[in-house]
């Protein structure tokens, strides 16, 4: 029996790991549920799964909260300090980070420094601060394992096998709904057209980075981190179909892939469960409902997201953080039609260009840097949206 504390258990990632704890509940005990304003779901959430305690970190909702369970011995939180102090709880075996964006930072390292195993949803976390975070790993003894399902099929690969032996890693990516569009084509399309994912089922957020390939570029730089590699053993390939997940290329020219329908319940199960894998109900693979499975090169001159991450790996430092940080802003800023679509990678552009380069950061100045990030962006999200709302 693991006891388990899902950090943004109303989101997708959350919802799905609920999913699997009713698949396998004499495996798994949630322990801890936590939301940022969803509180009607988190209650929901809490009174079938009556975690020991639930943190609500919209403070403006605690009375309501603490009142719908109050016939429940629930303990109950409020606010993003909250967080930090929940997963120190000796009830925890292992915390998932399923929180978006940078806010998953704080928590990840209190968990981390109180023994806590990660289960790691939120890759801004490995983005930003990666080499900090598997220093603290190593340090106290924690395992990572990681979520996503590109990640997951790389660490299922690698299960049994020298980490010497490895000479690269592939990520394969969707392609996303625009796959062999032009620019020409993404300077006119909608936040609808962009929320349609082919394959995934997943969170406004990270469906406009698939859209965009950020999440791909994301991924490149917390694969760097979780699996110790040079950014030249990291390569990227487009596969529509989303069967395989991801493969490693060995030293001696064999690959090995991990292949499975795009469930993310599949990678949460792994990451909660490890090292076993019983059973589910969950959907099977048919082998004649996909034929062909096909390859592609990504398009790093139409989709400069994923070259402006390359980019920011390649130079290191508080580039990353810099990258992650404009993202946010510019895609919350396109998800409220504020900015067109190709505006978001000329954002992160410009934040990268604009401020200075600091070769080796500390957790603390992640922060700071995190805000100044954020700041210059709002600014050139201001100057864009006056011509945006023009052409518009």
């Amino acid at each position: 029996m693991k006891r388990i504390a899902i950090l943004g258990a109303t989101g997708s990632i959350g919802t799905q790991a609920l999913e699997v704890a009713r698949e396998h509940p004499d495996f798994v005990k949630i322990e801890v549920l936590t939301a940022a304003s969803n509180a009607e779901l988190l209650v929901k959430q809490a009174l079938e799964f009556l975690p020991k305690t639930v943190v609500i970190s919209d403070e403006s909702k605690y009375q309501w909260v603490k009142k719908s369970l109050s016939a429940k011995a629930i303990q109950v939180l409020a606010g993003n300090n909250a967080l930090c102090e929940v997963v120190k709880d000796a009830s925890i075996d292992m915390v998932l980070t399923a929180l978006v964006g940078f806010a998953g930072l704080e928590p990840t390292v209190s968990a981390i420094q109180a023994g806590k195993d990660i289960a790691l949803a939120n890759k801004e976390t490995l983005v930003v601060a990666g080499e900090h975070i598997m220093s603290l790993a190593s340090q106290y003894g924690v395992h990572i394992l990681p979520v996503d399902s590109e990640h997951s099929a790389i660490f299922q690969c690698l299960t049994g096998e020298s980490p010497e032996s490895v000479e690269k890693i592939y990520l394969t990516a969707s392609g996303g709904p625009f796959r062999g569009k032009g620019r020409d084509f993404l300077a006119h399309i909608t936040k609808r057209e962009a929320l349609k994912h082919p394959n995934w089922v997943m969170g406004q957020k990270i469906t406009i980075d698939s859209a965009s390939l950020m999440n791909k570029g994301l991924e490149v730089i917390e694969a760097k981190w979780l699996f110790n590699l040079s950014i030249e053993q990291i390569d990227v390939i487009v596969h529509p179909q989303s069967i395989i997940h991801s493969l490693t290329q060995f030293k001696d020219g064999s690959l090995k892939a991990q292949l499975g329908l795009p469930d993310m319940k599949l990678p949460i199960q792994y990451a909660l469960l490890y090292p076993d894998r019983p059973a589910n109900s969950f959907q099977r693979f048919d082998f004649m409902d996909y034929p062909q499975l096909s390859f592609e090169k990504p398009d790093l001159e139409t989709f400069a997201n994923l070259r402006l991450a390359y980019q920011a790996v390649q130079q290191g430092g508080n580039m990353p953080c810099i990258l992650n940080a404009a993202n946010e802003v510019a895609v919350a800023a396109f998800l409220n039609d504020e900015i067109g679509f190709l505006e978001m990678s000329a954002i992160i552009e410009e934040s990268m260009q604009l401020i200075p380069f600091i070769l080796s950061p500390s957790l603390a100045d992640y922060v700071s840097i995190d805000q100044e990030a954020r700041k210059i962006a709002r600014d050139l999200v201001t100057k864009k949206k006056k011509v945006y709302q023009i052409e518009k």
